[in-house]
């Protein structure tokens, strides 16, 4: 299942509308894409790169233009815009900025265009090549019958085809390993029982939906064999990934569960380090209400102080590998992460 595409526009499965309706939303400017994004109709961190390289090819073909120059300078603005649609996730970034290079190097105006949609469709290939990888490398870390725990989703909507996390499940699954999953709700907006459970049920692999507040009891009881999560972003430090997932990196430590993030080279920026990356807060009322399809359930005083961060951080020592394409990564981080990402 490809979760976005190009057929002369951007075209994306409509996450908001999942479980309910599988609907192909068509993206035909920026600032529909900016809006897309930011109402999460497509979401995760690979996904969001494929956006980004979509979306410069996109402002490639918004206005005709008879100068170069002027070309060049509308797309790197509008291609500025897309890469401020979301702060935390850096792969949004790297997707724009890697297909604005093309068009800044390009020589004529329709060469632009060209090179634009090429390195887009390359992104998008990449990640269906690399997630594939990660997931083998990832499956080699689970045992025929492990419990696995998870929040938000990971999996083909969050990335272009495969997964992240939940591609290492999948990879187990073809390898023959039975696995139980435990998906974590993901409140406010329910990633994961919207999508994950979805996904999960339609691939026949064994799924059961827990709240957020349950991650505890079901390690405790000896469900859970080993946590497996994504990420929106890795530093020099710490771990970024939907909020929930540090409390789940304690409860693992404390109950002697190895915990894994799996993730792309791209979502790594080890430049820096957590102090030095802003968390996106979100709208109130997504805590207010229900659902945001159903906007009059609401499920709290319309007066009440909210706080509503996206994501949180998970300091490093909390994790015991970080699966990746170029393979598995045990600590030390700060001398094999380096060694990693000079092959890219």
């Amino acid at each position: 299942m490809r979760t976005i595409y190009w057929e002369n526009c951007i075209k994306m499965i409509d996450q908001t509308r999942l479980p309910d309706e599988l609907f192909i939303l068509e993206i035909h400017d920026v600032d529909e894409l900016i809006s897309a994004i930011q109402r999460l109709s497509i979401r995760g961190a690979p996904a969001l790169e494929a956006a980004g390289g979509y979306g410069v090819a996109l402002a490639c073909r918004e206005k005709s233009f008879g100068r170069l120059e002027d070309f060049k300078n509308y797309v790197k603005e509008r291609a500025e815009k897309l890469a401020k649609a979301r702060p935390t996730a850096v792969n949004l970034v790297v997707g724009v900025e890697r297909v604005l290079k093309k068009v800044i190097e390009a020589s004529s105006i329709e060469e632009a265009k060209n090179s634009a949609l090429e390195e887009a469709e390359r992104i998008a290939e990449e990640d269906i090549v690399r997630n594939k990888l990660m997931g083998g490398f990832g499956a080699k870390l689970i045992e025929d019958g492990d419990g696995i725990l998870t929040i938000c989703n990971t999996g083909s909507l969050a990335t272009v085809e495969w997964g992240t996390a939940l591609g290492v499940i999948r990879s187990a699954k073809l390898e023959g390993k039975n696995v139980r999953v435990f998906a974590c709700e993901t409140r406010p907006l329910n990633q994961g029982s919207r999508l994950t459970t979805w996904e999960l049920l339609n691939d026949g692999i064994d799924v059961t939906l827990i709240t957020d507040s349950m991650a505890g009891i079901v390690m405790r009881k000896g469900f859970v064999d080993k946590v497996i999560v994504g990420a929106d972003r890795i530093v020099r430090d710490g771990v970024f990934n939907k909020i929930g997932t540090y409390t789940l990196a304690v409860l693992a430590k404390e109950h002697g569960i190895p915990f894994f993030v799996a993730a792309p080279l791209t979502t790594f920026d080890w430049e820096k380090e957590m102090k030095d990356v802003v968390i996106e807060e979100r709208r109130d009322d997504e805590l207010k209400y229900c659902h945001m399809k159903c906007m009059n359930c609401r499920i709290a005083p319309e007066n009440v102080k909210v706080f509503n961060p996206a994501f949180d951080a998970t300091p490093l020592e909390y994790v015991t590998a970080l699966i990746t394409e170029k393979g598995v990564i045990f600590p030390p981080y700060d001398r094999d992460v380096p060694k990693v990402l000079k092959k890219l």
